[in-house]
């Protein structure tokens, strides 16, 4: 029976953990929460998501939604404890990420072929590894890694949104509605007249920031402040423009104020955090602002003025790899092929390809799977391409159509063209799975 160790208890760790166990491998799950925390994490659970709850659209017309209905032909394990633990949000699977975690840490927990191990990992050595160490990898391993893989590994910086009780919220102004649908109430709106707009930008660019930790600034010395522009600050959005928020995250297309009868000017949507609704998620609103601050400036938001904040928004240091200069095709790194890279610190961006990637590692252990494994026209293949493809400024990349080949024909339909776009993935993948 095959031993291997995997170092992180995320998304990639728990899905590549439960993986190879089904196969009648023996795991060895390495979690240093809690005897040493991060930045971001608020529990000990296994498979804990931070910034959002939302693993985005379930539908197949869009990259994520096709992306999940690859994995779930592909046998992915976490992808029905998100949806039997998922609260109402539309289109989109978001998850009660408590119970989700508490769930996929059961599971763990009680899987005799896995031995989960409470401790920081501060060094690599020669056995057959897993590295799922996540964005948020600890300083003293980073810093091996770094002396590893023999050069400068990239960084940026990462922004989560606020969380505010139901209870607080001014229903009188916030209105239920999803966009472009009269029948759904899963989102929370405030709608922003002109003025009320134009003052909240105002109020964002005067307000005090948060600096890079000095831990941080000590680590990463002379690097720059950057951020991944998914996850981007809403202040640092507001500095790019006054209109880049409305016709961004804020933009009302598809919804009506019930009070007026017409558009708002701008909208700010809160998403459900938990299936009885007791606290909710202000959607983009990741944010760098001090505590205070942020108190101050996102109770200017109509209906938040007497807001009552479960969490506030922080930024946090989030770390990858140039992996294309430093990983072998079947995600291993060249210098030292004992040891898989998977999750975020490969340079993929987002939950649901954070479980993709602990998956193709699983398989590519397990079954000796290759990229060629996979259809091209599938999501998976060209996000496991991204992670080998040479470029002179590789960036962590998640779902999207522009990755994988047009249709050998012209379709005008925007829509009908990513139907077949995700038929024609999906067929080929079944075949190409039926093959094995």
């Amino acid at each position: 029976m095959p031993n291997i160790k995997i170092i992180g208890g995320g998304l990639a760790g728990s899905e590549a953990a439960l993986q190879l166990a089904d196969s009648d491998w023996k795991v060895t799950l390495y979690e240093m929460r809690p005897h040493q925390c991060t930045e971001a994490h608020s529990s000990e659970k296994l498979a804990e998501v931070v910034c959002s709850n939302s693993f985005k659209s379930k539908l197949q017309t869009t990259a994520s939604g096709l992306l999940k209905a690859e994995m779930q032909h592909m046998g992915c394990k976490l992808l029905p404890i998100a949806q039997k633990h998922s609260v109402p949000a539309g289109n989109a699977l978001a998850i009660n990420r408590s119970a989700f975690a508490a769930a996929v840490t059961k599971q763990i927990e009680e899987n005799p072929n896995i031995q989960l191990v409470r401790r920081e990992v501060t060094k690599l050595d020669d056995e057959l590894t897993i590295l799922a160490s996540g964005p948020l990898t600890s300083m003293a391993l980073t810093a091996n890694l770094q002396k590893t893989i023999g050069q400068q590994q990239l960084y940026f910086f990462d922004a989560i949104a606020p969380i505010v009780e139901t209870e607080s919220l001014d229903l009188n102004i916030i209105f239920s509605k999803s966009r472009y649908q009269d029948d759904n109430s899963d989102y929370l709106n405030c709608p922003f007249s002109k003025e009320e707009y134009y003052e909240f930008v105002e109020a964002l660019n005067n307000a005090e920031k948060h600096e890079a930790k000095e831990f941080e600034n000590r680590f990463f010395q002379n690097l720059d402040f950057k951020f991944y522009e998914n996850c981007t600050p809403i202040e640092e959005l507001a500095r790019r423009g006054k209109d880049t928020l409305r016709f961004g995250v804020m933009r009302p297309v598809g919804l009506q104020d019930p009070r007026t009868g017409r558009r708002p000017y701008a909208v700010i949507q809160l998403r459900a955090e938990n299936q009885a609704k007791t606290a909710y998620n202000l959607v983009g609103c990741q944010t760098m602002l001090k505590y205070g601050q942020q108190k101050q400036v996102l109770q200017k938001i109509p209906g938040l003025q007497n807001a009552k904040f479960l969490r506030y928004g922080s930024i946090h240091r989030n770390t990858f790899l140039n992996s294309p200069e430093i990983l072998k095709p079947n995600l291993s790194l060249k210098n030292k092929p004992n040891i898989f890279v998977a999750g975020q610190l490969s340079g993929l961006e987002g939950y649901v390809e954070s479980i993709l990637s602990g998956l193709l590692v699983s398989k590519i252990l397990t079954q000796n799977w290759q990229k060629e494994k996979l259809p091209t026209t599938t999501i998976s293949r060209n996000l496991w391409e991204h992670l080998l493809k040479p470029s002179s400024n590789f960036q962590p990349m998640n779902a999207n159509f522009g990755l994988v080949p047009p249709l050998p024909y012209r379709e005008s339909n925007k829509k009908l063209k990513k139907q077949k776009m995700a038929a024609r993935a999906l067929a080929e993948l079944k075949t190409a799975l039926d093959q094995s």
